[in-house]
Order: structure tokens, then C-alpha cells, then sequence
């Protein structure tokens, strides 16, 4: 069972959780927001593309510790048979989860870093349709979509 990750984060040098989604291939899907990361933290990049596109989901922007604790709720929800995978494409993304989470994922996850294994047409095709590039559900859903 796969589970794709994505994070949107302030920036490189001073890496602060904005966004997270985790989206399985059966349809089971997590996202929150971030309400209290320090916005004097973020890169311009971030400031221009990923920052906009926060809010589009309705009661889904909470403080960092309600954000872990409804993370946490949900990883424990999911059947630990078939052993679920969770993909990331950028290991700042596991980093950021097993920061949110404090500490590695539960037993029974296994982890698996998919950068070269997403096929970029199918991953363009999402974005395409979709767009949302740079917000963590619609990258989360498009590297779902592009898994080989």
C-alpha cells in the first residue's frame, strides 16, 4: 500500500512546515496547514507560489501541535496490512513528517524515496489538468498519479 508524501516548507536554510499532504493509492488522503510558522522565514519563492495557494481547504489551517496531533490520528488509522510504503520524492519531505511527528514513523511503515522512479509527462499531464503546482495536496496527488 502506497502513501505519496508532499510538504511545502518557509525555506532551505531555515526549514519550517507550511503544508503537508499524504495521498494513498486507495483513495485515503491527509492535508493541513500550518497556522503558526514564522512567515519572516520564507523564501521569496515561497512567498510568491506556495503561500497564495494556502486556504483552499476549509478548516484545514491549525496550530503546529493540533496539525501533529490530527497527523498522528490519521497515520495510526491506516491498516498496517498490506504494510503501507510511505513515497517521497525529496528527503526534506520524510524529515519534516518524522519532525511533526517527533520521531520515525510507526512500526509497520516502511519508507521509499521515488525521485527517479515519477515519470515527468504524467506528472506534467496532473499539473495541466489540475494545476496547483507547489501546494502539497496537488503534488502529493501528482506524484501519486506519475509513480511508475
Amino acid at each position: 500500500m502506497r502513501f505519496f508524501v508532499d510538504t511545502e516548507f518557509t525555506a532551505f536554510d531555515a526549514c519550517q512546515l507550511i503544508s503537508i499532504a499524504i495521498v494513498g493509492k486507495d483513495g485515503r488522503e491527509f492535508y493541513g496547514e500550518c497556522s503558526d510558522f514564522e512567515r519572516p522565514l520564507c523564501s521569496d519563492f515561497v512567498r510568491d507560489v506556495a503561500l497564495p495557494q494556502l486556504g483552499r481547504s476549509p478548516g484545514r489551517s491549525m496550530p503546529f501541535a493540533q496539525l501533529r496531533s490530527e497527523f498522528i490520528a490519521w497515520v495510526h488509522q491506516v491498516p498496517t496490512t498490506p504494510e503501507p510504503v510511505l513515497c517521497f520524492d525529496f528527503l526534506g519531505d520524510l524529515q519534516l513528517v518524522e519532525h511533526l511527528i517527533g520521531g520515525p514513523l510507526p512500526r509497520g511503515w516502511k519508507t521509499e524515496n521515488i525521485h527517479g522512479r515519477l515519470d515527468a509527462d504524467r506528472r506534467k499531464a496532473y499539473f495541466t489538468q489540475y494545476g496547483g503546482e507547489h501546494h502539497a495536496l496537488h503534488d502529493a496527488r501528482a506524484n501519486a498519479s506519475a509513480f511508475e
